[in-house]
């Protein structure tokens, strides 16, 4: 008995410390369609991938309400297996952070607040992932690495954040700020980007009402060597038992110092849901370009279209 004692007690010590760790949740995301596309006179027929993923996010109680948390997010290409980013295995999301009472702040690579506060909070059919993404978002910061990002607490649905991006060794410093209002019905955001001598501003509303969902988007961008342009998004969804119906139109208009640049975008998409996680849609897309324009083609004024058909199921 004794020595069954002493062994539980020496398992129970090194077994302790496994009691402190971050709570772990690994999730992700597998989106994959078959789809025939155009780009102008080129066509291709195959097996696509959507923006899959596969994460691990986590949190540690600290005590008195403050938590350590972290995120990792390596993106992968469903249909052969391949990273989807050149530039690191974890290239989507790689941060820690402490939030707390004051808010959370977090440090690493993370994407744009004023991306998701807009153009993402909008596109409903398929989270803007694949050949039916957002063509005409204007990004005038690529950069996600080496951030400082802030977020406060909501105040009565009120939140704010703000990224610095750091320069380091290449590129420029960059400020992103975004604020969003979620309360009943009513959804509204937008955000202010700015990097070097390239700014972005958007504003965003979103409103439910009953089996109908209404939103859309205007962003004013100005960039160097381009100078400024408008861009306007509307998006629709109607559901009826697990069939969902969606429409959005896109409308980017000429950039000052290059004529015949402006473009249109539409989609037409029906998703099915099966459960909470698992969905079968079908979507037809088109890119019109203007003569200047190269919105998702190779050739300046050629259009791109993509009729498909898929699954998406997030674990």
């Amino acid at each position: 008995m004794k020595r069954i004692a002493l062994a539980a007690a020496i398992a129970g010590a090194f077994a302790a410390p496994a009691f402190a760790q971050s709570d772990v949740t690994i999730y992700g995301r597998l989106n994959t369609s078959i789809e025939r596309q155009k780009d102008g006179d080129t066509k291709v027929s195959g097996v696509f991938n959507n923006s899959s993923r596969i994460g691990f996010m986590g949190t540690e109680d600290l005590g008195g309400g403050l938590k350590a948390i972290f995120q990792l997010e390596h993106g992968f290409n469903s249909d052969d297996g391949a990273a989807t980013h050149g530039n690191g295995f974890w290239a989507r999301e790689s941060w820690v952070g402490l939030t707390g009472s004051f808010g959370t702040v977090r440090l690493g690579n993370t994407p744009s607040a004023t991306y998701f506060a807009s153009a993402d909070y909008v596109s409903l059919h398929n989270h803007d992932t694949g050949s039916s993404a957002d063509a005409l978002y204007a990004y005038v910061n690529e950069r996600d690495a080496n951030k400082i990002a802030y977020k406060t607490p909501s105040y009565n649905g009120l939140t704010a954040e703000v990224q610095f991006t750091l320069r380091e060794q290449a590129g420029n410093n960059s400020w992103d700020l975004a604020v969003n209002y979620d309360e009943g019905p009513l959804h509204l955001g937008g955000g202010y980007v700015k990097s070097g001598e390239d700014k972005l501003f958007v504003i965003r509303g979103l409103y439910e009402m009953g089996d109908f969902t209404f939103g859309g988007y205007y962003e004013r961008d100005d960039v160097e060597f381009l100078g400024k342009r408008n861009n306007f998004r509307l998006s629709a969804m109607y559901t009826v038992g697990a069939s969902e119906f969606h429409a959005n139109v896109g409308i980017a208009g000429d950039w000052d110092d290059l004529d015949d640049s402006g473009a249109k975008q539409f989609t037409l998409a029906y998703n099915y849901n099966l459960s909470k996680r698992t969905k079968l849609y079908a979507l037809y897309t088109r890119v019109s370009n203007d003569d200047a324009a190269a919105y998702n083609v190779t050739t300046p004024g050629d259009n791109f279209s993509s009729f498909g058909v898929g699954i998406r199921h997030n674990f």
